[in-house]
């Protein structure tokens, strides 16, 4: 896709990016991190990090840091399977999507929430291919219908047969990470040309505060050693595992995703990683998890801004709800958060598009209303146009004092290309509303979720490759 660039929105100055970073060096090379992969120990501890094994404890200095910012990647292209759909992640290049894992979803036809199943990872992602604002997909759900072992590849293998934009998840096992790798190199023709043109990639995390653990760092280490694309995000809570301040948080995840970025290129220089952000606020009151909040927003706008300050490409989060349903809450938290991340810049927001509740649920009608305030969000994004062309005096000239623009020829030409033309929102006088029914935002999303689900036609793959993935991978389901 034409990459679309941010930056408008600056949520820190220059000297508190500096000072945060300053800050998130002495974080790591005096307090350190707790190291709990043996693989990933061993790695840091090679390459002559301070390493304390009785505490698990890794010491990182600066200058090892500024060692892999050199060698990590300042552009990571995120390919689909049609070349439409690639996502080029640098600078201040805007991409909006999905996001997971979740293991609830609201059912379409009864509107009951219920627990996700391998049918739902296959029509969200028949859904998902349809929208044009989404511009990947987070695999989203859980399919709580399969045994674990078999989560990972299933999981892959079905949004690949229902989704050609790039498709990123997170991962459960390592056993799951190698065979979707191998799955993805047969899919693509061969290892070389998945490496050219990576359409999956993968996602680790970092535990806040300050530790990585054993299974994601194994992960972490086998993913840098194939030389897959990662996000490695952490995700501070604002007073509870990271200050209550959100410099102080940005200061805890600076240190924290950047611990992952060094072991990625100790492990395997060029490694291509995004820096990441999955952090957000704390209820107090409650001591609840809050995603809708516009802290979270400015949080995720700001880690976009430290990620620019190294020039690594970035992965955030935006467009989260704490509302329990489709409600006036739910739309303003969407698009408050969405907009203040996508005019940071931030190149892969996920978590746009279809959940609620606190992300801990998915919606078939949110998908479709969540496109649209993408679509919002990046008109946003695009800005305001300024040339001969735009500010538009020939036209003035024919249209003279007292006429109107209506039939000129520079409306005609610029009334699609300048204005973002809303498919649920209603424009219309109310008598006219009224008699086609009075329809809802919400009623309009379920029934084009409905329609894209019966008549999309995805990609998909050859039957003589599918027959041949599932005689080399049994586990995976019809």
């Amino acid at each position: 896709m034409k990459p679309t660039a941010g930056g408008q929105y600056r949520p820190l100055t220059d000297e508190g990016i500096r000072k945060i970073h300053d800050s998130a060096m002495t974080l790591l090379s005096e307090i350190g991190v707790e190291v709990h992969s043996k693989l990933a120990f061993e790695t840091f501890q090679k390459h002559k990090a301070v390493c304390d094994p009785s505490k698990n404890l890794v010491k990182v200095s600066r200058s090892m840091v500024e060692d892999a910012i050199a060698r990590a990647p300042k552009k990571v292209v995120l390919c689909g399977r049609e070349e439409k759909h690639d996502l080029y992640c640098e600078g201040k290049n805007v991409h909006m999507g999905t996001g997971g894992t979740v293991l609830n979803v609201i059912d379409l036809e009864t509107g009951v929430k219920r627990p996700t199943t391998l049918k739902d990872v296959r029509d969200i992602a028949r859904l998902c291919d349809a929208l044009e604002n989404v511009h990947f997909m987070v695999l989203p759900v859980y399919p709580n219908d399969l045994p674990p072992e078999d989560v990972d590849l299933n999981r892959f293998h079905s949004s690949i047969l229902n989704c050609s934009k790039h498709l990123m998840g997170g991962i459960y096992t390592l056993q799951g990470t190698l065979d979707i790798i191998r799955m993805a190199e047969r899919i693509a023709g061969s290892p070389q040309a998945l490496r050219e043109r990576p359409f999956v990639s993968f996602i680790t995390c970092v535990v806040s505060p300050l530790k990585m653990d054993d299974i994601y760092g194994d992960i972490l280490y086998h993913i840098a050693k194939a030389g897959m694309p990662v996000a490695i995000p952490a995700e501070p809570l604002t007073g509870a595992t990271a200050p209550v301040t959100i410099a102080g948080l940005l200061a805890g995840l600076h240190a924290e995703t950047l611990s992952g970025v060094v072991l990625t290129q100790l492990v395997n220089p060029g490694t291509p990683v995004l820096y990441a952000c999955t952090a957000t606020s704390t209820d107090l009151r409650t001591m609840g998890y809050v995603s809708g909040s516009v802290e979270m927003g400015l949080i995720n706008a700001g880690a976009a801004a430290m990620a620019q300050y190294l020039n690594l490409p970035n992965y955030t989060t935006a467009g989260m709800s704490d509302a329990k349903v489709v409600d006036a809450q739910n739309g303003y938290e969407k698009a408050v958060t969405d907009v203040l991340v996508a005019l940071s810049g931030s190149n892969f927001i996920h978590d746009a598009a279809g959940l609620v509740e606190f992300a801990s649920t998915a919606s078939y009608k949110q998908y479709v209303i969540d496109n649209e305030i993408i679509g919002m969000a990046m008109r946003a994004v695009r800005g305001i146009e300024v040339t001969d062309d735009t500010i538009a005096l020939d036209a003035y000239r024919r249209v003279g004092p007292g006429g109107n623009f209506l039939a000129d020829p520079h409306t005609i030409l610029w009334m699609r290309r300048e204005h973002y033309l809303p498919k649920l929102s209603d424009r219309q006088l109310r008598i006219n509303w009224e008699k086609a029914g009075s329809p809802t935002v919400e009623e309009k999303a379920v029934a084009a979720a409905k329609r894209i689900l019966k008549e999309h036609k995805p990609l998909g793959l050859s039957g003589e490759l599918k027959d041949s993935l599932r005689a080399q991978f049994p586990g995976i389901r019809p």
